[in-house]
């Protein structure tokens, strides 16, 4: 019966795939693939300069080939393998962002300098506090399949941003999502930190996927697609219940908020960032939140722009928890890497306020502000990688006491990120707050607006506390120790200035390319 039915429908068609457009997620996921064949075949002493170089070499080739398409990509974008990717401007926008930091972010993975050997366990099977634990941490080998899983996280996050329905989506968050659990458990040191960070992160990472699939069933249910388009036009002309369609919104948002770190579903973040290793930290805090907040604007905008007056509420009052919760709770933080986490909540609240402007210049402040705060999050995570003591890196706010004495380079790049983390003058971090916070004056959220200027104020205390502390007080006599970077640390720290620096004084251009067309909305 199977071949009969088979037979009348006639010949079934290979989707059609406009490769030109997906190339440089192919070339991601490709090389990723090859990464995991490389950890199979080559002599361990081998694997480090290969996926190193893997790596690197597939990033830059992602993104030549995305400069190619730019150019001629439709003004109004594309769909292709059965309309399941929506190439649009936004998209090309975060593509070009999540591949210039995962430079960034590769070259903070790959360093070998700072911590000998490298910042992950050599063999990621030992038991900590075992004499093999202690051997291994003296060692020069990595555990070098952090490359390949990483290459994975950025293919998983290119894809999720481009999703044209709920399905895709769900398969990209999970993409991302896998890789990042185990890398967050392969700190060469303080290893039972580390892997209590990987099962936080994994239960509760799982717990928001069921959250998220079980809110694309009720929006099944509802509009009988996942596509976004079918449940826009489904929102906005029928006369079925809306039960269906705000418990799936409510449930899928959820999964989309957890990924972006926004209060209340932060719970994971401060203990993940802590007990990661570093430049996992850094990849996290830059690229999945990009990933994260460029799924949500697509969500919001492209399958339920129709029905925002009656959703904008509630994000209203997420995003001010979010706010009061990053500003607050860090005044009260001791570590720095858990003081950056709080100060990731609060700039998830206020990108939150960008994303739910639904207009051209709130997608476009919210795409700028993802490119600013990925940079400067990058290169303060790599200077917190350089401050150690006898255990590792020293992330008491104690250890950084008089730090401008021991070294006033390392005191001063760091005060220049704080400063762009508070939304300074001269700063990426001011124009970033600047044209989302315009946008959603613009769209008549006033007070909203007032309250995110209150909590910025806020949020500077506990930045303008660090400064204080490197500038103004005595460094202990056993104090830390401050290492002199690699070339590879080096490089991201560098690359994470000089762009905070430039666009903080000449965003034109950056402004001009996220604001250079809408999400495509074809069906």
């Amino acid at each position: 019966m199977l071949n009969l039915h088979l037979a009348q429908q006639g010949p079934i068609e290979a989707p059609a795939i406009d490769f030109a457009a997906i190339m440089p997620l192919v070339i991601v996921l490709g090389a990723a693939c090859i990464g995991v064949l490389l950890e199979a075949f080559l002599p361990r002493h081998q694997r480090w300069t290969a996926q190193v170089t893997l790596s690197l070499l597939t990033v830059v080739a992602a993104g030549v080939s995305l400069a190619l398409y730019i150019p001629d990509a439709p003004e109004h974008g594309t769909t292709t393998l059965s309309d399941t990717l929506a190439i649009d401007a936004p998209a090309l926008f975060l593509w070009g962002t999540l591949l210039a930091l995962s430079v960034a972010a590769l070259l903070l993975i790959a360093d070998r300098t700072v911590e000998r050997g490298g910042a992950f366990v050599a063999e990621a099977g030992i038991s900590p506090g075992t004499f093999q634990d202690k051997e291994q941490a003296a060692t020069k080998t990595m555990q070098t399949e952090v490359f390949p899983l990483t290459l994975f996280a950025l293919g998983g996050m290119m894809a999720f941003t481009a999703a044209n329905d709920l399905l895709t989506m769900f398969v990209a968050l999970e993409v991302l999502s896998l890789p990042l659990y185990l890398m967050c458990g392969l700190a060469r040191r303080r290893r039972l930190l580390s892997q209590e960070a990987a099962v936080k992160y994994f239960l509760l990472g799982a717990f928001a996927s069921a959250f998220f699939l079980y809110g694309l069933a009720l929006l099944y249910g509802y509009a009988g697609s996942v596509r976004l388009s079918d449940i826009s036009l489904a929102a906005a002309g029928t006369d079925r219940s809306d039960t269906l369609l705000f418990a799936g919104l409510g449930l899928l948002m959820v999964g989309l908020l957890f990924k972006a770190s926004v209060g209340p579903f932060h719970a994971w973040t401060p203990d993940v960032y802590q007990g990661a290793p570093t430049p996992i930290t850094a990849f996290m805090a830059a690229c999945t939140k990009v990933a994260a907040f460029g799924g949500m604007l697509r969500v919001l905008t492209v399958g339920f722009e129709s029905t925002h007056w009656e959703w904008r509420g509630v994000l209203w009052a997420v995003a001010i928890v979010s706010m009061a919760i990053g500003a607050v709770l860090g005044l009260t933080q001791t570590d720095v890497k858990r003081m950056i986490a709080y100060s990731s909540i609060a700039h998830a609240g206020f990108l939150l306020i960008g994303a739910m402007a639904l207009t051209d210049d709130g997608l476009s402040g919210t795409l700028f502000y993802l490119l600013t705060y990925g940079f400067t999050t990058l290169a303060a995570f790599g200077v917190i990688s350089l401050v150690r003591d006898g255990s590792g890196e020293a992330t008491h706010l104690s250890a950084w006491a008089g730090l401008a004495k021991r070294s006033p380079v390392l005191a001063a790049v760091f005060t220049f990120l704080l400063f762009a983390l508070a939304g300074i003058p001269l700063t990426s971090g001011f124009v970033g707050k600047f044209v989302v916070f315009s946008a959603a004056l613009s769209d008549g959220m006033a007070p909203l607006v007032v309250i995110g200027l209150v909590f910025s104020a806020v949020a500077a205390f506990f930045y303008l506390r660090v400064v204080v502390l490197m500038y103004f007080s005595k460094p202990a006599d056993d104090g830390p120790t401050v290492s002199v970077p690699g070339t590879f640390t080096t490089a991201a720290i560098t690359l994470g200035v000089v762009v905070t620096l430039l666009l903080g004084l000449a965003p034109t251009f950056a402004l001009d390319w996220a604001g250079a067309g809408g999400f495509s909305i074809m069906s």
